[in-house]
């Protein structure tokens, strides 16, 4: 259940950033061009949104299988080989990202002492600076998902290969 709950608060928060930056970015241009005057914090506001729509796009990645990856040697190796690597790279995974995690939560809070405003929004910077902490744990998270799911069933989170998808594509278009 509490999985099911996070992964569509996932889905759901990286489709408003991205709808979010898309009107703020087209409702800009449009005044703009159209009555000679826009926001002046447009831009400011689309590159945060971006910037968290990539940490939260990035676990969602490790979770669906589609995050970017050199698996080639992965793919090729058999059997405990094939294990090792899958085990190993994950565990690099949660090292990394959990590294990030504690050290981006350490940042927040010493931009939060520092009182910093964010240049048009005015927004404290240590609200923005959030989506290290938050991003890097969920992604974290998701590599820990991803390992037990490997050692209980040997099942790796995966979009299939680039061949695969390829021809899956092509059948969609009727080709």
């Amino acid at each position: 259940m509490f999985h099911r709950m996070l992964d569509r608060l996932e889905e759901w928060l990286i489709l408003s950033f991205m709808a979010t930056a898309t009107l703020v970015t087209f409702v800009s241009v449009a005044m703009r061009y159209l009555m000679g005057t826009g926001f002046t914090w447009a831009t400011e506001l689309t590159i945060y949104l971006f910037i968290w729509m990539a940490k939260f796009g990035a676990a969602y990645g490790v979770r669906t299988g589609i995050h970017v990856g050199v698996d080639y040697v992965v793919n090729k190796a058999e059997g405990a080989k094939r294990r090792f690597l899958v085990i190993a790279g994950t565990v690099l995974g949660i090292v990394f990202t959990g590294v990030i995690a504690f050290f981006g939560a350490r940042w927040v809070i010493f931009i939060h002492g520092t009182g910093q405003i964010s240049p048009d929004l005015e927004w404290p910077m240590w609200i923005i600076y959030l989506a290290i902490p938050f991003g890097s744990g969920l992604m974290c998270f998701r590599f820990i998902q991803s390992l037990l799911k490997f050692l209980r069933g040997g099942e790796t989170a995966s979009a299939g290969s680039v061949a695969d998808l390829r021809e899956g594509a092509m059948k969609e278009h009727g080709k």
